[in-house]
């Protein structure tokens, strides 16, 4: 069973509070907890967005001092654990952007005390799933004394378990030698289908369905080949599908899995070795794969386990967030979320591996480059800082302060009035919007520091986007919990980055039936001069893709087609070749 991410809430155990409260009556929790002060719906959503590891691929584990579970209660336990909980905890709860829910905790505070926080939840972020009526009493009597007992640790997945998904569906030999239709691919746009497990491959001029693509879970990014001919995509059951696009109608060529839940996908840019490989970074196991560009033949596997950047603490599942191929030297720049450490894998020579390790922050997530393509800024999102990594000369550069949990996407860059070049991030904490300075050399004063805060319309921020032909900076909301904000996006003018934003109602421009109507991702085409949205709507329920004039900021087009099933993020071919952003 496997659920979309922002279609559930999240069961955030962040059980950090109910450790620290030990004393507080179990009467007085609801009290203090029903609302969640310190916690917005936005956050919840996205630290407890669910994995697509599946329960069965976990081993039983009965654990000495824990309460009696049942063959099928433990089956039902761990499957609720891997959906709603393990985002956060991680999947051996040892902790992740959660609190650890190791067993040595879990019983010392025993079953009634754990359901009391299950029901009722706690102001550091557990929604309160019993009162709520989201978990039974039957469920939250279970969870609690799952919780008791050893965490079920998924299998490995190694070079053997790679191999045997692998799959060549075309060979290089058999493939175009040159482009075999009449396609502009470089305004192609690659749509997330995320709850059908495909791709739509549309025309950027025409905004005519190319082709709908089979492909893994729940995309969750689409990368594209230095020569811009190649698709990578990637879902959250670490499936990797390659499209050519060359082909008359553009298609799959070859696939792997590379785990058992992933998030990331990158290919090789640096002069000389435009295509050569791919990259892709894992949930579980915690770990990455350098592969062949073109066939997808795993090479070499790298663990990411190790010692974490701050406390220097070992952590056994630090998962690979974002990844960025450098434009300086041949190398993959990747986050490693929980350890909070940056790696610049230097694929040169992979049989004599060479990585540099720069510390930043925990936990790293996303994240993109200033104008330059010199710099990497990616937000350690709950340490609520944007680290900056100089990849010419491969070290940090500066730790900036971007409150509250940080969520670029891959950021905004534009020239400030007054301040110069800067990039920008919204949040999913709060309605800040940080630019910052990212010019040393012309404004080395501002430079690497939070030069503006603006303010948009609230928390729940996933993206936002601009383009060096435009001079607007779209902030998208999906994950407010006010419909009017979540279905609408503010626009600023960054030349009067004061004047405040306006508001463009997206959901209301695609002219849907009922649904939650969630307004996700703005992305450009190759012109600069029309910003697409997704207006993700429920599974069963009708979804679009609105286009807006970027000069006038009003309604071009709407897309609707009964295969454009719950579509989230897009990507066009030329800005993601070219990071434009």
């Amino acid at each position: 069973m496997k659920i979309s991410c922002l279609r559930l809430k999240p069961m955030s155990l962040a059980l950090g509070s109910a450790f620290l409260l030990a004393a507080t009556p179990l009467a007085g929790i609801a009290a203090e907890a029903a609302d969640h002060p310190s916690t917005t719906k936005g956050e919840m959503s996205y630290m407890g967005a669910p994995g697509a590891v599946e329960g069965a691929q976990a081993k039983t584990i009965i654990s000495p001092g824990a309460p009696d579970l049942t063959e099928d209660e433990f089956n039902r336990a761990k499957q609720i654990f891997f959906e709603r909980c393990a985002g956060c905890h991680g999947v051996l709860r040892k902790g992740a952007t959660g609190k650890a829910l190791t067993p040595d905790i879990t019983q010392e505070r025993g079953t009634e005390y754990l359901k009391a926080f299950i029901t009722y939840g706690s102001p550091a972020g557990m929604p309160n799933w019993g009162a709520s009526g989201d978990l039974s009493d039957a469920d939250v009597d279970l969870m609690a004394r799952y919780l008791q007992h050893e965490p079920p640790q998924p299998p490995e997945f190694g070079m053997a378990e790679m191999t045997e998904t692998w799959k060549v569906l075309v060979a290089p030999e058999d493939r175009p030698t040159q482009k075999m239709n009449n396609y502009n691919i470089e305004n192609l746009f690659s749509v997330t289908l995320r709850d059908s497990g495909q791709v739509a491959l549309i025309d950027g001029d025409t905004k005519e369905i190319i082709n709908v693509v089979e492909t893994g879970y729940a995309v969750h990014i689409s990368r594209v080949s230095a020569s811009g001919r190649y698709l990578f995509v990637i879902g959250r059951d670490a499936k990797i599908n390659l499209i050519d696009l060359w082909m008359e109608t553009p298609d799959n060529v070859a696939e792997i899995k590379v785990g058992l839940e992933a998030r990331s996908v990158e290919t090789s840019k640096y002069k000389g070795w435009e295509d050569k490989y791919a990259v892709a970074g894992s949930y579980w196991p915690p770990q990455y794969v350098i592969m062949n560009g073109d066939t997808l033949e795993p090479l070499k596997i790298v663990s990411t386990r190790g010692m974490t950047v701050d406390t220097q603490e070992f952590h056994p599942e630090p998962r690979v967030a974002a990844i960025v191929a450098s434009h300086e030297h041949p190398e993959f720049i990747i986050n490693v979320k929980e350890t909070g450490k940056i790696l610049m894998v230097n694929y040169e020579d992979i049989e004599n591996l060479k990585v540099t390790t720069i510390g930043a922050a925990r936990f790293l997530h996303d994240g993109g480059w200033d104008s330059t393509k010199r710099y990497f800024l990616t937000a350690a999102n709950q340490s609520d800082k944007i680290a900056v990594v100089d990849s010419r000369e491969g070290k940090l550069t500066a730790l900036v302060d971007a409150e509250k949990i940080p969520h670029p996407g891959r950021g905004a860059n534009f020239i400030d009035p007054e301040f110069g070049p800067v990039w920008a991030t919204s949040a999913l904490g709060n309605e800040n919007i940080t630019v910052i300075g990212t010019d040393p050399e012309g404004h080395p004063d501002q430079a690497w520091k939070a030069v503006r805060i603006l303010k948009g319309q609230g928390g729940g921020s996933l993206f936002v986007k601009t383009h060096p032909n435009s001079s607007n900076l779209y902030v998208d909301t999906a994950l407010n919990p006010a419909e009017a904000i979540s279905q609408s996006v503010a626009v600023f003018d960054v030349k009067k980055p004061e004047d405040g934003f306006e508001v463009l109602p997206i959901g209301e421009w695609a002219e849907l039936g009922e649904g939650p109507k969630r307004v996700v991702q703005p992305e450009y085409n190759q012109a600069g001069d029309e910003v697409w949205f997704s207006v993700w709507n429920g599974k069963e329920q009708e979804s679009a893709l609105v286009i807006v004039d970027d000069k006038t900021r009003t309604l071009k087009h709407v897309i609707k087609d009964p295969r454009l099933v719950t579509p989230t993020g897009k990507f066009n071919v030329y800005n993601t070749v070219n990071d434009v952003y």
